[in-house]
């Protein structure tokens, strides 16, 4: 069976080429095949220390990339062609940043001081700049926790950018679909996608007939609610019957509401936290953050 340009076997000759070389169990590798299809490739090299890429055209600039990504410094081996003889040269990435690829390009990229863990509430300062107002990277980690997101999850999120990136590391082999309808947020989320180079992101402007058929069933929607949440709950419900909701709300009226609307609908086992964060600011006073509700619900 094929595995993009290269077979099962070829990939197991390459792993085993670059085990010998690191001296290490093959499971200490990475794999990540690239070719014909998009990837979040510069997530996955930050979090592994031993990567093996399977790339091709369809990457041309992908030495570039890494290195505007900040991996200029990390030690490089690659080949052209398929077959496990192919000549490979040893680089810095910095040194080839304008190399194109321009065909089946075998790619290894060690740094051993990577560290392989994924980054839960990523601080805000990471962020593009625009005019989203981020929740605080303690708060994401909580939203993050109970969205439970998979790696081959489909979810949709209503107005909720940097949960966005976040989740879109974690469902590597799925679909993240962003709800954008302001274009300062759309344009700021675009640029959030570039930034961390996340391809498994669609941003569609809004929940019409139109926008809901150009895109995957999602398993769960992440609403950070405002006057339109009814209307939200009911074209999501269209897409999937059995929908699974987190609410993210300030307002106490909204907040009131969401029982009425989870009856009307057939929504069930709602439960509804509200989370508190204090810190310390520079002259050590505890200053609180903005306390959300979030409720959630789903269709049984």
């Amino acid at each position: 069976m094929a595995r993009g340009c290269y077979s099962n076997e070829m990939v197991l000759r390459w792993m085993g080429y670059f085990a010998d070389i690191m001296e290490v169990a093959p499971e200490k590798i990475k794999l990540l095949d690239i070719c014909g299809k998009e990837k979040n490739v510069i997530p996955f090299v930050e979090t592994h220390k031993r990567v093996l890429l399977f790339a091709d055209e369809l990457h041309e600039d992908l030495f570039y990339d890494f290195w505007e990504a900040g991996f200029g410094e990390y030690d490089m081996w690659y080949g052209k062609g398929t077959e496990a003889n192919a000549e490979i040269k040893k680089v810095k990435i910095k040194d080839v940043i304008h190399k194109k690829i321009e065909g089946p390009t075998i790619v290894f990229i060690l740094n051993e001081n990577t560290r392989e863990a994924y980054r839960i509430g990523m601080k805000n300062e990471m962020f593009s700049k625009g005019p989203i107002k981020y929740v605080g990277n303690e708060i994401r980690a909580v939203i993050m926790s109970m969205l439970g997101v998979g790696s081959q999850d489909t979810i949709c999120l209503v107005d909720a950018e940097s949960i966005a990136i976040e989740a879109a590391f974690v469902a590597g082999d799925g679909t993240i679909i962003c709800v954008e309808n302001d274009k300062g947020a759309k344009e700021t989320m675009e640029d959030n996608v570039k930034q961390f180079g996340v391809h498994n992101v669609k941003i569609i402007p809004d929940l019409d007939q139109e926008s809901m058929d150009s895109i995957p069933v999602p398993r769960l929607s992440f609403i950070v609610a405002n006057k339109h949440l009814e209307e939200d709950i009911a074209r999501l419900l269209k897409k999937n019957p059995n929908m699974q909701f987190v609410i993210y709300t300030l307002e106490l009226n909204i907040l009131s509401s969401i029982k009425g609307i989870f009856e009307k609908y057939n929504i069930s086992n709602m439960e509804i936290t509200q989370i508190s964060v204090s810190k310390t600011d520079k002259n050590s006073v505890f200053v609180t953050q903005p306390s959300p509700w979030l409720i959630t619900g789903e269709v049984m």
